[in-house]
């Protein structure tokens, strides 16, 4: 029942540039804020990064902005990813990226996003580093797919996320799985109608486990993205049961998140990938991520006060 009035808030306050200039001034709130954002700039995500790499976590950077509507904002994106590729080569971090791809263009057109893209995969193949393609809401997923079909067709090694919330992506990740796409599988947290995606939870989760079996069952090298210790139980189970090695697959969470599970996982020996984003749209960022599901407020303070040790 409070969902309106706080989307409708967060959707104000993220208008409000002065309240980032004051949260990044301000101890207090910059430490809330880099709780959940790896800073605004890439020598800092690189430090995150290198951090990471030092308690035996993967990362992967992704770099802040929202949807882009002209070639020269999407091509300027594609250059900032360009670069995060050589820094992860250069200091030999143990990552790779995330893209969004109505960042590189994509509501400009598929041949024009795939054109924007084209110095992004070209750098991860010369230096050996995936190329992870986000997914967004059920508006892009055909597209989205298009392109990762695309570049992996010209010898690009990259790699989508499919949502367990969604009606079709059993299907999806049963054509993945044939060709042995590495994906992530997550839950979903866009706002879909019934007609597309399931919102009961014990729903999603059955298929967020299904997902992931079926990614295993190929060996696929899926990254199993979730903080929820039900679905970590629920894979390690049946990764016992089918022998399936701990070098074929990965964890994946957010960055700040649930740091206690993160260090449980390592120290069973789990691979896990930490999902680190920066820049200087965190703000804007942020808070229409609230804005667009206002229960992610409680699942970040549950990530606070959740945590032991």
């Amino acid at each position: 029942m409070f969902d309106a009035p706080l989307r409708a808030f967060f959707l104000w306050v993220s208008n409000r540039r002065w309240i980032a200039r004051v949260a990044l001034r301000t101890p207090l709130l910059r430490g809330m804020a880099l709780r959940f954002v790896a800073g605004t700039t890439l020598d800092q995500a690189a430090v995150a990064v290198a951090g990471l790499n030092a308690t035996g976590a993967s990362a992967t950077l992704d770099i802040l902005g929202e949807s882009v509507s002209d070639r020269a904002t999407a091509d300027r994106a594609a250059a900032e990813y360009v670069a995060a590729i050589e820094r992860i080569a250069a200091d030999g971090l143990d990552a790779n990226v995330s893209i969004k791809l109505s960042q590189m263009g994509l509501d400009l057109g598929v041949e024009e996003c795939l054109s924007v893209m084209r110095p992004v995969v070209e750098a991860g193949k010369r230096h050996d580093i995936f190329v992870r393609i986000d997914m967004e809401s059920s508006d892009y997923t055909d597209r989205t797919l298009e392109v990762v079909n695309r570049l992996r067709a010209d010898g690009f090694d990259v790699g989508p996320v499919i949502q367990s919330y969604l009606h079709r992506s059993r299907a999806d990740v049963l054509a993945l799985a044939a060709e042995q796409v590495r994906v992530r599988v997550c839950k979903g947290a866009y706002a879909e109608s019934d007609e597309i995606a399931w919102h009961a939870r014990d729903v999603v989760d059955r298929s967020f486990v299904k997902l992931s079996r079926l990614l295993l069952d190929a060996d696929a090298y899926p990254g199993i993205a979730t903080h929820d210790p039900r679905m970590i139980d629920a894979v390690e189970a049946y990764v016992r049961q089918k022998g399936i090695r701990q070098d074929r697959f990965e964890f994946q969470m957010l960055y700040g998140i649930r740091r206690d599970l993160q260090r449980q996982l390592l120290q069973r020996g789990y691979r896990l990938r930490i999902y680190v984003p920066y820049g200087t749209e965190w703000y804007p960022y942020f808070m229409r991520r609230l804005a667009e599901r206002p229960a992610n407020v409680l699942f970040l303070l549950r990530s606070l006060f959740g945590e032991r040790g």
